[in-house]
């Protein structure tokens, strides 16, 4: 598999703080990574050393396989757009003068396409009014056309969502997902908004205490949690099932997980006729949000 993003036990230390502490990922070529932890986990900390803005205490990161280490590296930035933190706009320009002083910036002459630019983040009819009279939403989506002005191939977003009302979220949402499947950008997305970053994501990547604690792709997460029915009994169970055709994952002798559509009473006189007991039947229906904080230990709330 091809990583845009790759880092080896990078660390970053303030002092006494390690915001990161060993942290190795990898983003995939094609992907829209959500980068799933608490506030202060370490997630803006990584977004702020790929983006060249603080330096690693050690370790390293590659970017389209380029490490931060080597001359090459801002070649590599170039195809990177980030909004770090709060969107890099001038809120006493419009939405167009704006990208045009991006585009100064950058070196690019064909003013041309700046209106296909707000036309993608749906703000070709701002005319005249200026950022500062924006909805927070609006403000984001010109972040995130600022951080295009390039013609990233990756495009990092630190709470893209974050302080926004259901209609600005499901704006960011689409463009998103427009980005992603229309013009081929990898997008690694911070948040601690679980329940919306299900709706977007590819891969994930969970963070803790400045280190990944695991990564796994949408696929793989639907796996672990979809709907199923745990089933405790008082002897070993597995012979029924496989006998009767269960799709199941078995725990340990007397506790599995059995998916799909299940009957109980056919299930339980199963059992019955081979003199097992089911001690405990328990539905189950797992989030992100639900399994992010059993990965944790089940601490929620700290």
């Amino acid at each position: 598999m091809e990583y845009i993003l790759e880092t080896n036990d990078l660390r970053k230390q303030y002092k006494d703080f390690k915001a990161l502490n060993g942290l190795t990922m990898h983003v995939p070529k094609g992907s829209i990574y959500g980068f799933v932890g608490k506030n202060g986990a370490g997630k803006t900390t990584l977004i702020r050393l790929i983006s060249g803005l603080q330096t690693p205490t050690s370790g390293d990161f590659k970017i389209y396989g380029i490490s931060y280490k080597d001359n090459n590296i801002s070649n590599a930035r170039k195809k990177m757009g980030a909004v770090v933190e709060t969107p890099s706009i001038f809120h006493d320009l419009t939405a167009y003068e704006n990208i045009k002083m991006q585009y100064d910036i950058l070196g690019i002459k064909d003013y041309r396409t700046i209106n296909d630019l707000l036309k993608l983040v749906g703000l070709e009819n701002t005319g005249k009014k200026m950022a500062k009279n924006f909805s927070l939403g609006m403000r984001q989506r010109l972040g995130i056309a600022v951080a295009l002005c390039g013609s990233p191939e990756f495009l990092v977003l630190d709470e893209p969502i974050n302080g926004l009302d259901p209609e600005g979220i499901v704006e960011i949402r689409k463009l998103i997902k427009k980005l992603n499947k229309e013009r081929n950008i990898t997008i690694l997305i911070s948040s601690h908004i679980l329940d919306e970053l299900s709706r977007v994501a590819t891969h994930y990547g969970f963070i803790a205490d400045g280190k990944i604690i695991k990564e796994m792709s949408a696929e793989e997460f639907e796996e672990d949690c979809k709907k199923s029915i745990n089933i405790v009994t008082d002897k070993p169970l597995e012979r029924v099932l496989r006998d009767n055709d269960y799709n199941y994952k078995l725990i340990n002798d007397t506790t599995a997980n059995i998916y799909g559509e299940i009957a109980i009473t056919p299930l339980v006189l199963q059992l019955h006729e081979k003199g097992i007991s089911v001690i405990k039947l328990t539905e189950n229906e797992e989030n992100l949000e639900h399994y992010f904080f059993s990965l944790l230990g089940g601490k929620k709330d700290e």
